[in-house]
């Protein structure tokens, strides 16, 4: 037993909320074996919103700011943070959950869609700071290092994931903006001293409006800022769904409104009205009335006209269904529900979206639930061209074969909320013409722009430490694997010649001596990748966060069929680290099957491996050799469990999430009893080990009994803990090893 920081283990959402009921009473048994403490952060929707509102709330109901704590606990060397995928909450995904609480007798405030008072300005403030990528820019206080394990790729080398063959003359494409988006408007610079900047408005009769008071720069720090202008982006998405129209393809639209949740909420409501013209046309004055937000999509017209009178309603939904049969077909969400690409912005999210339309040979599924060619519309042109690159390539020379194809690692730029572009207060949709600028202490000007009424402005900032420890990460990373890596950056992109300049001079700082490193313009970088692929060679990707977000779900789902099993570590600046789970796409349409049939098939292999990466980190950094025998040691189980085919069924009645939990456990205290590097250990878990295999069919039968049943967990967004764990952890068996498990 021995003296260690502790594991903080996340409460978070939906399906992988229900698989820590299951999976971290095991951790915490285990790991107090050797001293290890586990303590827990809600970091969940509900908890962010109840931890907002503290004077609404009864003294029983209060909780702490948990996401606050993490946020000071990441800048502390000893750091251990077991991150699992949450909601970045679009507004009717707020709005649901604000419902929700209410409803259980929590009174926080309703979402005020346009304030009018003070009181409803600060609520609207508070509920801004909630929604959307909330959680990741407070954790993520260091770069990304994001990769399959060998085990993984080697399974899913021997067990191939899907990918369809692409039809012969396939028309699928990918339509960009050419002018008049923020990778045309963006303007770029590096700080060469510290200064206190503010964002100011500049209207045409020289009145000022201070959009920004405060924007503290530091020396060395990237400062960018670029306009997406309302009338190009309305031409775009008018000629796009034109020819979609007239060429047979599937309309689908592809943003990114939880992680960018200021820009494109907005450009995803464009696409809405130009699609829906006719309606919002005819139906202006009760659409006003109503206050539908086409920001929200088209679902948030549906919800408000649902009370209204019938012959009013059956007006409105006349003239959608005449709109849906002028227009181009749009690509489904769910097909048998008629949910729409243009339903919800959350459901719109690029990264989730796109690699499946490659998957399935550049289609997408129609409203008949038949899969149709596409054409894919990103409106920035910023990344647009590496999908347009990766369909160009499975064109010509088909689909990836998951058999064969090379690994694409990724060393990804986020320390310190770099790159955070179109998601938080330096974004502003413009009301009055002008110029928006930034302006230093000094008042000279930095960067500036006309702009006109409805356009985007947005400005982002990437701090210089930030870039150096990327640089150091992706060295590091090519060296330990022997691996070429790519800088995916544009010289003739502002912002990417701005760290171009910086990534060369940091190089010159490490020993690069027989390593491959190369900068590529995105396109050509995913041009080289997808040739180095097809050849079964690897390449890590080192990019920015856009595209770390982008190629970290793309390679993966292309490669392994997910980006769930990805293991995701992130060295934190002073010295901890965060270890987070995969992503977290497929987690509600999981909770709707559990709910109806008590079968949960969210696979928590990618929770097992931060755990093995965690327990690793802190046996080596704070000489704690039993946490790294438990950490190798579920490195073991989980080959085992690949090996095995333990994941856990589609369907109900078979191995599920709580079977996969037992027998992940089972592999794990099996390899500590086998293994030779602690004695002691091995003599404290043989006893477990014996006792889980005598026990299996025992366990599987009560696991099996608990499935086919509606469960009732007491909420979506904030459910009754006691209820699920109790629906969790269903083998009275299987719990009773478990909670006998002593420290040694």
């Amino acid at each position: 037993m021995s003296n260690s920081p502790p594991i903080l283990y996340t409460w978070t959402d939906e399906a992988p909320y229900l698989a820590t009921h299951a999976f971290l009473p095991v951790v915490r048994a285990f790991a107090a074996v050797t001293g290890v403490p586990v303590e827990t952060r809600d970091i969940s929707l509900a908890g962010r919103v109840l931890a907002s509102f503290p004077e609404h709330l009864e003294a029983d109901q209060r909780v702490d700011d948990d996401l606050a704590d993490l946020g000071r606990l990441v800048e502390e060397p000893e750091a251990n943070v077991i991150k699992l995928p949450n909601i970045s909450a679009s507004i009717p995904q707020l709005k649901a959950c604000i419902a929700e609480l209410q409803a259980q007798g929590f009174a926080v405030p309703d979402y005020p869609d346009e304030p009018s008072s003070d009181a409803e300005r600060e609520v609207k403030v508070r509920y801004d700071r909630v929604k959307g990528s909330a959680v990741n820019p407070v954790l993520r206080q260091g770069n990304s290092d994001r990769r399959a394990p060998k085990s993984v790729k080697a399974h899913a080398q021997a067990n191939p994931p899907r990918n369809r063959a692409w039809p012969e003359g396939s028309s699928t494409r990918v339509a960009t903006m050419s002018e008049g988006d923020f990778r045309h408007t963006e303007r770029s610079l590096t700080l060469a001293s510290a200064t206190e900047a503010r964002i100011e408005h500049v209207a045409e009769d020289g009145s000022v409006t201070v959009l920004k008071a405060s924007l503290p720069l530091k020396a060395g720090e990237v400062l960018d800022a670029s306009r997406m202008s309302r009338s190009a982006l309305v031409a775009f998405l008018r000629r796009r769904l034109g020819e979609a129209k007239e060429e047979g393809l599937l309309f689908s639209l592809h943003l990114k409104a939880t992680m960018m949740k200021v820009s494109d909420p907005i450009i995803f409501g464009h696409a809405v009205r130009v699609f829906f013209d006719d309606v919002f046309a005819k139906h202006a004055e009760l659409i006003e009335e109503l206050g539908v937000d086409p920001n929200q999509g088209v679902g948030d017209l549906l919800s408000r006209i649902a009370a209204l009178p019938e012959s009013q309603r059956s007006a409105v939904e006349a003239d959608l269904r005449a709109a849906y049969e002028q227009g181009p077909a749009l690509a489904m969400v769910n097909s048998d529900k008629g949910i729409t690409n243009l339903h919800v912005p959350s459901d719109v999210i690029i990264d989730a979206s796109i690699p499946p339309m490659i998957r399935d040979g550049g289609r997408m599924w129609n409203a008949d639930g038949e899969l149709q060619d596409t054409l894919a519309v990103i409106p920035d042109s910023s990344y647009a061209g590496i999908y347009a690159a990766v369909v160009e390539d499975c064109q010509a020379h088909g689909p990836l074969d998951a058999s064969t194809i090379g690994t694409v690692p990724n060393v990804g730029l986020m320390a310190q909320k770099a790159e955070e572009y179109g998601s938080h207060d330096k974004t502003f949709e413009i009301e009055v013409p002008g110029t928006v600028r930034i302006v230093d202490a000094e008042g000279s000007v930095l960067l500036e722009h006309a702009v006109e009424v409805g356009d985007i402005w947005r400005a982002c900032q990437t701090k210089d430490v930030a870039v150096r420890d990327w640089v150091k990460l992706a060295v590091t990373r090519a060296r330990a694997s022997g691996t070429p890596a790519v800088f995916w950056l544009d010289r003739h992109r502002a912002h990417d010649a701005e760290l171009i300049a910086k990534v060369e001079a940091a190089l010159g700082e490490h020993d690069t001596e027989g390593l491959t490193l190369e900068i590529l313009a995105p396109v050509q970088a995913m041009e080289y990748t997808l040739a180095r692929c097809r050849k079964g060679e690897d390449t890590i990707s080192v990019t920015g966060n856009v595209l770390r977000d982008y190629l970290t779900d793309l390679f993966p789902i292309l490669e392994i069929g997910t980006s769930a099993r990805m293991l995701s570590i992130v060295p934190l600046l002073n010295g901890g680290g965060l270890f987070e789970t995969g992503a977290g796409g497929s987690a509600p349409k999981h909770v709707q099957q559990f709910v109806e049939e008590g079968h949960l098939r969210w696979d928590s292999l990618g929770e097992y491996m931060a755990l093995a990466a965690s327990l690793q980190h802190l046996g080596e950094t704070f000489d704690n050799p039993g946490a790294r025998v438990l950490g190798d040691a579920l490195d073991d189980a989980t080959a085992g469990y690949l090996e095995h085919s333990r994941s856990p069924s589609r369907k109900v009645n078979e191995l599920d999430n709580r079977g996969s939990s037992f027998y992940l456990t089972l592999y794990w205290a099996q390899a500590l009893a086998a293994q030779t590097a602690d004695a002691e250990l091995a003599a404290a878990f043989a006893p477990v080990a014996e006792a889980l295999a005598a026990a299996e069919s025992t366990i599987l039968d009560e696991l099996e009994a608990a499935q086919g049943a509606a469960q009732e967990l007491g909420g979506y967004y904030h459910p009754d803990p006691v209820r699920a764990a109790r629906a969790m952890r269903p083998s009275t068996t299987f719990n009773r090893v478990i909670d006998g498990i002593s420290p040694v």
